[in-house]
């Protein structure tokens, strides 16, 4: 087996959960509190780039100055010494907390996100850029991959890799001169090489936004040079031109956060977020904030073109002029015509008409290209035409034809959306309680075997998370309290109050019985009340039993004492049984302890007084008898042995007096 990695000496290193450009990420246990944490550990082979180490170092001080529900929280830092290629390497970790749930990322592509949902995912975002932004932090790598849904609907911004304080942020490159973010959401300000402020991370909302309405990036190509020329030069279509479902008064909402000039933007994250809300209550952007260029509409469609990116709704511009309703010419490729003396236009800047005249240059050489590839196409096609067409219809006939879904049910997850991606069928995955079918199991299929469907049709798998009521296990009783609450979180389960009870065997504070009970099946997001041991035992009540019967109730499992006799003679109760204990009955002692009893016992006799035995007969002659007086004559006294005395004078008895 190999050995324990353990970090700081208390952070025990897990199974890799993530991998990013140039740390790797563990599910740890934090043995001082008893939890599951996420420990970002950055690769050896990273580790000798001093550059690498300052910019996992920024991160780790950036992050661990916020402290907002919607970013995922650092716990603890440190670095660990390890050999790598000969010589000692020190590697710099970040203790995070571990969150269970899906990327946006991952959402986008299984067809999860709504309109409302995108709303309020971005909304979330924005909170965190709020309070991020006050502490003077730009993310400047805000994407979908960077943010994360909870199992329980929460957000979490994560990954401050490339984040820097507003005061150095006008360091947008490495060494290298290599443009730091990601191409699809990066702000022109960045591509450029120019300083990046809060408004920055703005643009980079708005992407996300964009993508989450319409399921793409504003820009896309064939490279990242391509697609960071297009953030530069070029202005995205509105979403409502891509998704006919949204409501175009979105548009307005999103292409503000794309505008090109940071002063066209929203001044701040509250204020995107306001827009978004109004708009998604009905308000449109005011006009006078409508800076970012929408497309015209098409004469001939009845929704905005999304190849006239530089027009705009009449309510963008209307100046109180007279004129202010006059038309405003239309060149050939689509897009306004800026009109001499006009104040609505201004001239692009210098490297922006540099850029149009290369793109112009390129687009005319891949022209001419097209046309000589044309040529060919059209005079081999004129020899294979029939071919293509066979293979054509061949493989019309087979893309039409019917599949038939398989029986999904009880299939692992995966294995069901393998089989049916090879179906060249299209699954989207559903999460739902049941009681029979096992976590992670499939339940069943929308549409369900074996009907027959075309290729490319969203089949709907609906996994099973379990019972949406669990069994509170029995074996937690006799388990330590932070186990007990670890096991009751990951079924799912809150915890509520703690009360104590007497237990004759478990240990002081540990688990003892919940409420609702051990064993009974109870909702999933319930709250539990534990209940521990206090050490402590009951003592009963003893005194009328007899020995036997006392130690037979104390040896009970559920008393668990000794006992000790102490005897005591007693003339009122009967023999052998106990007539006092201690402690008393109803008082507590200590676990396995000891209650003494007195039994009672006989008491012994007194010896008997011996009783004279006469040895002398008397001889003499009876006297005469007194005269009679009236009162009866005293017997004649006798000595110790019982020999009779001669009678004397009897003196009368005298009262004595009392002092």
């Amino acid at each position: 087996m190999t050995e324990e990695r353990i970090l700081n000496g208390r952070y025990v290193v897990g199974e890799l959960i993530g991998r990013g450009g140039m740390a790797d990420v563990h599910l740890g246990v934090d043995q001082v509190l008893g939890r599951k944490v996420a420990i970002k550990l950055l690769r050896a082979e990273m580790a000798r780039d001093p550059m690498v180490q300052a910019r996992f170092r920024r991160e780790a001080k950036a992050v661990a100055g916020l402290n907002h529900p919607n970013i995922v929280s650092v716990f603890d830092t440190g670095e660990e010494e390890q050999e790598f290629s000969g010589s000692t390497v020190e590697l710099p970790f970040i203790v995070m907390e571990y969150v269970r749930g899906r990327t946006l990322r991952d959402l986008l592509k299984s067809g999860e996100v709504t309109r409302d949902l995108a709303i309020e995912y971005v909304l979330g975002v924005l909170e965190a850029l709020e309070h991020s932004h006050s502490m003077g932090i730009v993310h400047r790598d805000i994407k979908p991959a960077n943010i994360m849904v909870t199992e329980r609907g929460a957000l979490k911004v994560m990954d401050f890799g490339i984040a820097r304080a507003l005061a150095d942020s006008a360091s947008t490159m490495t060494q290298t001169q290599t443009v730091v973010g990601t191409a699809q959401y990066l702000s022109p300000e960045q591509a450029r090489g120019e300083a990046v402020d809060a408004r920055t991370d703005l643009y980079s909302t708005g992407c996300l936004l964009y993508e989450l309405f319409t399921g793409r990036p504003p820009f896309t190509g064939d490279s990242p040079v391509s697609v960071a020329y297009q953030h530069v030069g070029e202005y995205a279509p509105a979403p409502s031109t891509l998704v006919q479902a949204l409501d175009p008064i979105f548009d307005a909402v999103v292409l503000k956060a794309l505008a090109k000039d940071r002063e066209d933007r929203y001044a701040d994250a509250a204020a995107f977020a306001t827009a978004l809300s109004n708009a998604r209550s009905g308000i449109a952007l005011p006009a006078e904030e409508l800076t970012a260029p929408l497309p015209r509409a098409q004469a001939n469609s009845g929704h905005l073109s999304a190849v006239a990116p530089f027009a705009a709704p009449a309510a963008a511009f209307s100046p109180s002029t007279p004129d202010s309703t006059a038309a405003v010419p239309v060149n050939q490729t689509g897009y306004l015509e800026p009109v001499a003396g006009d104040s609505r236009w201004e001239a692009p800047p210098i490297w922006e008409q540099n850029l149009q005249r290369e793109l112009n240059e390129h687009r005319a050489k891949s022209k001419r290209n097209w046309t000589v590839a044309v040529s060919l196409v059209l005079a081999l096609a004129l020899v294979v035409s029939g071919l293509l067409f066979y293979n054509w219809m061949r493989a019309e006939a087979e893309r039409n034809a019917p599949v038939a879904i398989p029986t999904l049910k009880e299939m692992t997850q995966a294995k069901a959306e393998a089989t049916l991606t090879q179906l060249q069928l299209v699954p989207r995955v559903e999460s739902v309680f049941d009681d029979k079918i096992a976590t992670g199991l499939v339940v069943e299929s929308d549409p369900a075997a074996p009907r027959e469907v075309r290729k490319g049709t969203t089949v709907r798998l609906m996994v099973s998370k379990g019972p949406e009521a669990r069994v509170l296990p029995e074996s937690l009783s006799g388990q330590s309290e932070v186990g007990a609450r670890q096991t009751l979180q990951d079924l799912g389960f809150e915890i509520g109050t703690v009360s104590r009870v007497n237990h004759p065997s478990i240990p002081t504070d540990w688990l003892v019985n919940t409420e609702p009970k051990l064993g009974k099946k109870v909702k999933v997001g319930t709250k539990i009340d534990l209940v521990l041991s206090t050490g402590m035992v009951n003592v009963p009540q003893l005194i009328n039993l007899t020995v036997p019967e006392a130690t037979k109730l104390l040896e009970d499992p559920e008393v668990g004492l000794g006992i000790k006799t102490v005897e005591e003679p007693s003339a009122v109760a009967e023999p052998g049984t106990i007539i006092n204990q201690d402690p008393p009955s109803g008082t507590t002692t200590p676990q396995g302890g000891t209650v003494t009893v007195t039994v009672a016992v006989k008491p012994e006799e007194p010896s008997p007084t011996p009783t004279p035995t006469p040895t002398d007969t008397a001889t003499e002659a009876p006297s005469a008898p007194p005269e009679s007086t009236g009162t009866t004559p005293s017997p004649a006294p006798t000595d110790k042995s019982g020999k009779g005395k001669e009678p004397g004078l009897q003196l009368p008895v005298l009262p004595v007096p009392n002092p």
